[in-house]
């Protein structure tokens, strides 16, 4: 008999599920192209500067980059009015997740989250050897942070706090997290983790670092992938006090921000006005997706990230494969929702005609 080489526990682990490939589903249907809208991505393409940037650094991609990656953490630390011995970087703020929990607990010990959230955060939990304890959504598809402070026990080590929600758009108010934080142990860490922070439009949901950068035990997780259009080149950052920021440093896989990613980050963050120009774009597409689909599924509900949610619970994967049959990738939750990337007008529009086709 074979040896058992790998962890027996990580048998029942669900694997990450990225969004199809748009070229395989065209294809399959003998078609031009197909439209995906599963993974949360911008549409626009990079930013003004970055393929240049991105060109520059290749030339020198036989030398390995920065480690320390100083130049663009203090390009962070301006952008934020922070100071850079505060930030840590890494491939996406999906790997500094990973590294937290790495550096704030030991097997057995609990990592606390909303569920559904980041479907990334249970596989985090059991690489870590932690205890995954998923505290359910409202009926309105938001965190319910009394049933999670309620779930804090003396082995809760990380709180990750997604906000807004993915994959449900819900957002956190100013009121509710501040009674949140406040009775959260000061021993435990609480990660606010804002990947889509550049499409809120609702003022009472705070900015994580604005508001609660001063407390010791909040961690601030961002990232390049989704409105600095960088998702395939993988730019995370966080937001902590010195000391946890470098003890994260510490962790991270060495050289794990490349010099490719280092240089197009650097550039991006040269455009920010253009990025607030797209955001707009995107949340004008958002409210007129979400008010158009609500004629067909009334309880979607308010999004404050690039995508909308569709509760359909067990009529979830049947829709998506319906979509599908129009060229239409979407992102299924099996028995809960889909989730539905906001795109162009005209991609939006092939969704909304898939949807009613569909629905």
């Amino acid at each position: 008999m074979t040896p058992r080489l790998t962890r027996a526990d990580l048998d029942s682990l669900p694997s990450y599920v990225p969004g199809r490939s748009p070229a395989d589903l065209a294809r399959e249907l003998g078609m031009t192209e197909a439209i995906k809208l599963a993974s949360n991505e911008v549409p626009y393409g990079p930013l003004p500067g970055v393929v240049e940037a991105v060109t520059a650094a290749a030339a020198g991609s036989h030398r390995y980059p920065d480690m320390g990656v100083v130049e663009l953490r203090e390009a962070f630390a301006e952008r934020l009015g922070v100071d850079a011995d505060r930030i840590a970087t890494g491939c996406g703020s999906v790997a500094l997740a990973e590294h937290l929990a790495r550096v704030t607990c030991l097997p057995g010990d609990e990592i606390l989250y909303s569920w559904r959230s980041f479907e990334a955060y249970p596989i985090i939990a059991a690489t870590t050897g932690a205890t995954s304890v998923r505290v359910a959504n409202t009926a309105g598809h938001g965190h319910d942070l009394g049933a999670m402070s309620a779930a804090i026990t003396d082995r809760t080590r990380m709180i990750l706090v997604c906000n807004p929600n993915n994959p449900t758009g819900t957002a956190i108010g100013r009121a509710a997290l501040d009674r949140f934080l406040d009775s959260v142990p000061d021993d435990i860490l609480v990660v606010l983790d804002e990947a889509y922070r550049e499409f809120i439009t609702d003022p009472d949901v705070p900015d994580g670092l604005r508001t609660y950068g001063d407390r010791p035990n909040v961690v601030v997780l961002r990232t390049l992938s989704k409105a600095w259009g960088l998702a395939g080149i993988r730019i995370g950052y966080l937001v902590a006090q010195p000391s946890v920021a470098a003890t994260v440093r510490k962790v991270v896989t060495p050289f794990s921000t490349s010099l490719v990613a280092q240089a197009a980050a650097l550039a991006a963050l040269k455009q920010a006005d253009e990025v607030e120009r797209r955001c707009a774009l995107v949340v004008a597409e958002r409210d007129r997706v979400t008010t158009a689909i609500r004629d067909l599924v009334p309880d979607v509900p308010a999004s404050q990230a690039n995508f909308v949610w569709l509760p359909l619970g067990a009529g979830s994967g049947e829709f998506a494969a319906a979509c599908e049959k129009q060229g239409v990738i979407v992102r299924p939750f099996q028995g809960e929702g889909v989730r539905v990337t906001i795109g162009t007008p005209a991609e939006n529009d092939a969704f909304l005609a898939a949807a009613a086709t569909a629905l």
